[in-house]
């Protein structure tokens, strides 16, 4: 049969490599070498051949004329983006000189790898390059800019990323979407909504902004931001009052239910109506939907945890389906993330153990700070999988710190993103269908194989290889560099500490592309956490030094400005993923501000207005889009677009970099801005 590479026409299984909770089984269609068309794989028992835009036009940004070709150095200044062609060798040599000159004069932790998961591929986003950079003796980099906090606040209650299987959530009569747009960032759980929704399921959305899924829901309830986990103790509140609790589920699978009954009395519906926006008959009906309806599911989005509290906000909602004692019925509980379920032998794949001392952490949300004020200095910085010129919060402090002469930079990556435009040395990225990969979704219960489908394009090289080169050209002998893909697959699968994974090899995923864990429903059962129970009251959290029941905290001061800021994802944009490709943008058409028809109105703004946003940060420029979509005093925005898309729209230009209560978690939700009309826009059909 040979293997895909070698078949130039066909029909070859695949998986989605994006940043994306679904993680899709694809068939990609090939013809003489190249793919013409990508598809869902009907077969796939969760996303059933579903795939949304981003995908099924990925082909145009495999095959975009703008991807980089071959490795390139610099020859203007950094910033702006003039560069010229050099071999792999000259490039790697120039590396490798470069780093053992810095390592000799001021130590390895001088050079500081950035990089986050740009390519879901384990291989490609943990696997030679932590080996390599453990080896080397680098600064490590703190993961944090995702879901630190909520993953930090779950696991507190929870014991780890343990939900519900999302397969079974067709059978709740109740979902509650809390502060996630699924309908752009989790197509697939709205798919199995709608199967729940055809058997009598009530859908409601809980958000900030009345975006495509408050949309879609049967009843959506906007929240002033960063005052989420206040409503949900507003609702607990109103269970233990009306004897909604399910006594029998907490005596025997919870500590400390006794102390939050008394706990949550000062939480009542006045005081949490005037905290968070919510009229108190709203609060009380939404209460009563949860208390009275089984099963009841709660799809936990990443959107509340961007804030100062969110962490707390994680913790606070993940204690509400033990109340009903939702988990004992199936298709009930929460979502969160399910990563736990699938976690592979990363010791094997990472090797720590390379690591001879150790060395610094530094929290990937204070880029900026760590370029411009670590002491000792970030002399080198070394970027794959991510885009922290465009992705990072304080943007102009992060681009400030990358305009450093005296920092040598080098980027892998499939284009000259704006990061890339600040590097000294740039190196062509294959894509995930170009590579032997596998992947594990942190929602549905899968994992999955890639293997290649199309060859390298032009000289680009998979993360993997540019490690194993790298550490050849650095004199590292050690055989953990000589291990193949297939090699490093079979020894992140070996992990007798997650039984769930056993039967799971490559040798079956090879022939069956997709395999479902062996996952067993929580309870009854024993949780990871100290008790072995839902941990109502935590004396972990108490010990760390946070409260050890849920709280309300409100969000920290950000100055005096009118309005809470929220930048949230866009529907055809993953992160800056595709913000640079022609045909997403346009689909995208223009980044828009939602602002309230009140506060426009005594702004002098019209819909379609363009307007400027701006703080002490930065200020950026977008197409105003007014109505009732957010309530008084909150904008809201979607998407990060590319310099190269001309729209002045640098969001993170606006974003706070201080750190969330937990996790080290980002806080891009919870900055403050003025906005102020810039000018008429003719053409009004983009604000909407």
């Amino acid at each position: 049969m040979g293997t895909y590479i070698d078949r130039p026409t066909g029909v070859f299984p695949s998986v989605c490599s994006l940043d994306c909770p679904d993680q899709c089984g694809l068939l990609v269609h090939k013809r003489d070498g190249k793919i013409v068309k990508i598809e869902g794989d009907p077969a796939h028992p969760v996303t059933q051949g579903a795939i949304c835009n981003k995908v099924r036009n990925m082909a145009e940004r495999i095959y975009d004329p703008a991807r980089l070709r071959y490795p390139l150095k610099r020859v203007g200044r950094k910033g702006e983006g003039r560069f010229e062609r050099i071999s792999w060798e000259e490039a790697l040599q120039t590396i490798s000189s470069r780093w053992k000159t810095l390592i000799a004069k001021e130590g390895a932790e001088a050079i500081l790898p950035y990089s986050f998961y740009g390519n879901m591929g384990r291989i490609s986003a943990e696997g030679m390059d932590r080996r390599f950079f453990h080896r080397l003796g680098a600064s490590r980099l703190q993961y944090t800019i995702c879901e630190a906090a909520g993953k930090e606040g779950y696991r507190y209650t929870m014991g780890g990323s343990y939900g519900t299987d999302p397969e079974d959530t067709v059978h709740a009569k109740l979902i509650i979407m809390w502060g996630i747009n699924a309908v752009s960032t989790n197509m697939h759980q709205v798919m199995l909504a709608e199967k729940a929704r055809k058997n009598g399921a009530t859908i409601v959305v809980i958000d900030v902004h009345k975006n495509r899924t408050g949309r879609w829901a049967d009843w959506f309830i906007p929240v002033m931001p960063g005052t989420d986990a206040a409503l949900a103790l507003g609702m607990m509140h109103i269970l233990f009052e009306e004897q909604m609790t399910d006594k029998a589920f907490l005596r025997t699978y919870t500590v400390g239910h006794e102390e939050l009954r008394e706990h949550v009395r000062q939480y009542d519906p006045a005081t949490v109506s005037a905290i968070t926006g919510v009229p108190e008959s709203d609060i009380y009906r939404l209460a009563r939907m949860y208390g009275r309806t089984s099963p009841s599911f709660i799809r936990i989005g990443n959107g509340p945890q961007h804030h100062d509290n969110g962490g707390m906000f994680v913790r606070t909602i993940s204690c509400l389906p033990a109340l009903t004692g939702q988990w004992l019925h199936k298709g009930g509980g929460a979502i969160k993330g399910n990563g736990a379920y699938l976690e592979h032998n990363a010791i094997a794949l990472q090797r720590p153990d390379l690591l001879k001392q150790a060395t610094r952490r530094i929290n990937m949300n204070m880029l900026g700070n760590a370029l411009l004020e670590l002491d000792p200095p970030i002399r080198s910085l070394y970027v794959y999988n991510s885009n922290p010129a465009l992705v990072a919060p304080n943007a102009a402090k992060v681009r400030q710190g990358l305009g450093r002469e005296d920092l040598f930079t080098v980027v892998h990556d499939l284009f000259l993103t704006e990061t890339a435009s600040y590097a000294d040395i740039v190196l062509p990225a294959t894509s995930s269908f170009e590579n032997t990969d596998f992947y594990r979704s942190y929602w549905h219960h899968y994992v999955q194989l890639q293997q290649p489908v199309i060859e390298p394009y032009g000289e680009s090289k998979s993360n993997a290889d540019v490690f194993r080169l790298l550490a050849k050209a650095m004199g590292f002998e050690d055989d953990v560099f000589e291990d193949t893909e297939e090699q490093m697959i079979r020894q992140a699968l070996d992990h007798p500490n997650n039984p769930r994974l056993r039967g799971i090899t490559y040798e079956a995923l090879t022939e069956k592309q997709y395999m479902k864990a062996d996952v067993q429903p929580l309870f009854p059962g024993k949780l990871p956490t100290p008790s072995g129970k839902i941990e109502l009251y935590s004396l972990a959290m108490e010990h760390d030094g946070y409260p050890p029941l849920p709280v309300y905290t409100p969000l920290a001061e950000d100055g005096e400005l009118p309005f809470l800021f929220v930048p949230g994802p866009n529907h055809h944009f993953l992160n800056s993923t595709f913000s640079n490709n022609e045909k997403h943008v346009r689909m995208e058409k223009a980044p828009r501000l939602y602002m309230n028809a009140a506060d426009a109105a005594a702004l002098g703004i019209a819909d379609g207005d363009k307007v400027k946003v701006w703080n002490e940060r930065g200020q950026c420029t977008f197409v105003a889009a007014v109505g009732d979509d957010v309530l008084p005093g909150v904008v809201v925005s979607q998407g990060l677009w590319a310099d190269s898309a001309d729209s002045g729209a640098l969001v993170n230009a606006l974003t706070p970099d201080r750190l969330a209560d937990m996790g080290g978690g980002a806080v891009f939700f919870s900055g403050r801005v003025q906005v102020e009309r810039l000018s008429a826009v003719a053409d009004r059909s983009v604000s909407r």
